[in-house]
């Protein structure tokens, strides 16, 4: 079998599910973690690898959380945000709409006005210094309920950054219903926000159904247990519905028992618009190059697979069309000029 993994990293790159503080690199939380000696983080970038790793869904969001607390001021919320886009500088992702919980800053004391300045500022830099276009994705923490809900309608329409395109809900499933944040969605998307709630990753197919009715999804994060409902997968497939797949992500939160059975060449057979994305890469231990591996081998791709997967996520990014296409063509060319050059 042809090593992939060459191409994949040379590969032009969209990620639409992929989180803020769960991007930071071990290097990064390791700094910010000796930096708040009162945290219970672990200040040996090596000694986090065993601190991410989770038993379940629960665990991993407390760890997630801790690792939020080490976010304090304005200048922590800069730092992060550069070095998240120079990481994704060296996958050549192009292009990422970073999932980001304004609440859980705000109410440590961040600043809001100072938060929105320095994701701006982070974004600013790393489109002219990195090459790297981010977006950003306001998410509630489901955990946190309506508090938090009405706290992040509040920051997305009255202080909207410039960069700010989606509204989105992450956090646990179980014992949070997607229908009571239905008035905090519909402020958002009047206000022209995109739709883009977690649904479907630790509950089953009538989580979606729900983001779908009541939050008027326009993608879904994850939305694992699709597979689970047909007539969910036909809805999905023949409305363009694209799902934020993070195979890695599934497995480590015990969404999924183990890659083979993951579900996504199920969502491909049924004609859905699968897009592939690494959630929280470092917390993980992987990367979207990565997930692309991962991807190459359950839907048995090649180049030109991996291209057409890599194109779908500009499909269904929130990208201008002008850079729609000018992102899509990067992949056609790249990809046209690597299979000449290896005689494929």
């Amino acid at each position: 079998m042809t090593d992939l993994h060459p191409f994949i990293a040379g590969l032009p790159k969209a990620e639409l599910h992929v989180h803020h503080v769960g991007s930071a690199s071990p290097r990064i939380v390791a700094e910010l973690a000796a930096h708040h000696p009162d945290s219970k983080v672990p200040t040996d970038p090596e000694a986090l690898a065993d601190y991410f790793s989770f038993t379940d869904f629960a665990h991993f969001i407390d760890v997630y959380l801790s690792v939020v607390d080490l976010i304090r001021t304005p200048e922590d919320v800069r730092l992060l945000t550069f070095e998240v886009a120079r990481d994704m500088a060296r996958q050549n992702i192009r292009y990422a709409e970073l999932t980001v919980t304004p609440f859980s800053s705000t109410r440590r004391g961040i600043p809001e006005q100072g938060f929105m300045e320095a994701i701006e500022d982070a974004r600013k830099a790393a489109e002219a210094e990195l090459g790297v276009v981010l977006r950003w994705t306001f998410d509630i923490p489901g955990e946190a309920g309506l508090e938090a809900a009405e706290e992040t309608t509040r920051l997305a329409v009255g202080l909207r950054p410039e960069g700010l395109v989606a509204f989105g809900l992450g956090g646990p499933e179980i014992g949070v219903p997607r229908p009571q944040f239905k008035p905090y969605f519909d402020r958002a998307i009047a206000e022209g926000l995109h739709s883009v709630p977690h649904a479907g990753e630790t509950t089953g197919p009538q989580t979606i159904w729900d983001a779908l009715t009541d939050l008027r999804a326009e993608r879904i994060g994850h939305g694992t247990s699709a597979t689970r409902d047909p007539r969910l997968l036909d809805h999905l497939a023949e409305h363009r519905i694209p799902l934020e797949v993070c195979p890695t992500s599934n497995i480590a939160t015990r969404a999924v028992t183990d890659l083979d059975r993951h579900p996504v060449k199920e969502m491909v057979d049924a004609g859905v618009l699968v897009t592939i994305n690494s959630d929280d890469p470092p917390m993980f231990g992987t990367d979207l190059n990565n997930e692309y591996g991962v991807a190459a081998r359950l839907l048995d791709l090649d180049e030109r697979g991996l291209a057409a997967l890599a194109k779908n996520a500009v499909e269904a990014s929130y990208l201008d069309p002008a850079g729609k296409r000018t992102l899509a063509a990067e992949i056609d060319t790249y990809t046209t000029s690597w299979l000449e050059r290896t005689g494929r």
